[in-house]
């Protein structure tokens, strides 16, 4: 039984489908709208249970406030089979929230009430009482008490995983897409303390300080130097970069990998609210069964895929099986 604690953000999402994004000071219409979990902890967490029900043991641990969607966050995961006893009950602030705005193209925006996220800090996750194989956290930068500065490690975080990763147990983050000032500041104090590390092509180029899009093209020529400069870092293992055209890896031995994405027909896609926790759960999953680089960013991909077919950040999950056959039946 493999076991693995996933960590850090949890909130309610608001998924809110419009027609197209108003120019400031204009009016769209909101037509369906769905209440679903999200945040790296229940997305991340209940895909990679579904991926391995049997044989996966997934613990979450977070912070809610004593509230309505406190309770059907965690009424959620333990319907999945989830560990819920690491969440902690805030008394003072709300359950986090987000309202998700979501195009016809799967294309969204988030709007967030940071709410009890901010508050998450090292006494809540106890590092010395983890019993896990995996420790993956994210999301950094949404993250406002581990995030701020440590006159030690250089951030809280950066203090939390060097503590984890002394423990024998593997250490993973997930950062999240912001224009926040502090992006470099934030991150770089943690990555010597990171076995994997699990980003898009954005968060990816704004680490490394080197550009992976240009005029919405992406860079391919720049893939192996962001890895390589991300790994310079400090990340003791694997750095996995996912984005729509395909997933890549850099691992400790300079072995770089690439996959192509699904050749999905636009009709399948019915939401991207998730996909890459989605992908993220594909990756962890990998590294803690042994799977090769390649053989990872395949699952991955797939598992990210099936994710595409729902509207919220979990309706898409399958197990290891059906996810693999989406290969089959698309190629790339």
């Amino acid at each position: 039984m493999k076991k693995v604690t996933i960590a850090g953000t949890m909130l309610v999402d608001v998924i809110k489908h419009i027609d197209n994004y108003p120019a400031k000071g204009r009016l769209c219409r909101i037509g369906k709208v769905l209440r679903s979990v999200g945040g790296c902890v229940p997305n991340t967490g209940i895909v990679l249970k579904m991926l391995a029900p049997e044989s996966m043991q997934v613990s979450a641990v977070a912070k809610i406030g004593r509230d309505e969607n406190g309770r059907f966050i965690t009424d959620v995961l333990q319907g999945y089979g989830i560990d819920t006893s690491g969440i902690v009950t805030d008394e003072n602030l709300p359950t986090s929230f987000t309202d998700v705005m979501t195009l016809p193209d799967g294309e969204r925006t988030f709007f967030s009430a940071e709410g009890a996220n901010a508050a998450l800090c090292e006494e809540d996750i106890r590092p010395e009482k983890l019993d896990c194989d995996l420790f993956h956290i994210g999301y950094l930068l949404l993250l406002k008490t581990l995030d701020s500065a440590d006159g030690t490690c250089g951030t809280r975080m950066a203090g939390l995983l060097k503590k984890i990763r002394g423990r024998g147990i593997q250490t993973s983050i997930d950062v999240v897409s912001t224009e926040d000032k502090r992006f470099r500041e934030v991150i770089l104090p943690s990555l010597p303390y990171c076995d994997h590390v699990i980003i898009n092509e954005i968060e990816a180029g704004n680490i490394a300080g080197i550009p992976l899009r240009e005029n919405g093209e992406l860079l391919y020529e720049n893939l192996r130097p962001v890895c390589e400069k991300i790994r310079q870092y400090g990340v003791n293992n694997t750095v996995t970069i996912h984005c729509p055209e395909l997933g890549c890896s850099l691992d400790k031995n300079g072995r770089f990998s690439l996959v192509p994405s699904l050749a999905l027909p636009a009709e399948y896609i019915v939401g991207a609210v998730g996909a890459g926790d989605s992908f993220c759960a594909g990756m962890l999953y990998s590294f803690l069964f042994g799977m090769d680089a390649e053989e990872g960013l395949r699952l991955a991909s797939c598992v990210a895929a099936c994710n595409l077919r729902s509207s919220d950040s979990i309706g898409g999950a399958r197990n290891l099986k059906d996810s693999l056959l989406l290969e089959k039946k698309f190629g790339r």
